[in-house]
């Protein structure tokens, strides 16, 4: 990372709980936002955004394991820089080479979304295409991804009382 920027998490490791919320919300969304969806197609669109929650051993969503981090850059005051769009917004211009295919919208843009992913890339994350803000590292879409077939990373199943983590267990 260059030193004239810093990182901003927006978001790590989710419970089951947050991210079945964060499913049914984007689902809901999508399908007041395009009534004509069928049943099936909201759920595909919805997929590519939020991953379905599951704890399932085989794939499970990757914030549920630790291995997930939604993240941005900023200025060395921890202000975010406008990346071109708002961080979990659901559209093409969200995807990752977006402003690389249209440089012609926004250079500037184009360029801080490269410095984001050559600072992650080369530190071994994994970018997922579709959002600029999300990469994995050591859960199975970064595995896959790379071409191996186990994850260093499980689920975690987290009980969550009052907004607040009372015990969690790998699965």
């Amino acid at each position: 990372m260059p030193e004239n920027y810093s990182f901003i998490v927006y978001d790590g490791f989710r419970p089951l709980q947050v991210q079945q919320y964060l499913f049914n919300q984007f689902s809901a969304q999508l399908q007041k936002q395009y009534p004509t969806l069928s049943e099936q197609e909201v759920k595909q669109e919805t997929l590519k955004y939020v991953a379905f929650p599951s704890l399932d051993r085989e794939y499970p969503a990757p914030h549920l394991t630790g291995g997930a981090i939604d993240l941005t850059i900023g200025d060395l005051n921890g202000n975010a820089l406008h990346l071109g769009t708002a961080f979990d917004e659901m559209n093409e211009k969200s995807a990752t080479r977006y402003y690389e295919e249209n440089a012609e919208e926004n250079r500037e843009v184009r360029d801080l979304r490269r410095i984001l992913y050559n600072s992650m890339t080369s530190a071994g994350f994994m970018n997922y295409s579709e959002e600029w803000w999300h990469y994995d590292f050591g859960n199975i879409s970064w595995a896959r991804r790379i071409g191996n077939k186990k994850a260093i990373y499980g689920p975690i199943e987290a009980e969550i009382q009052n907004n607040q983590l009372k015990e969690y267990r790998f699965i």
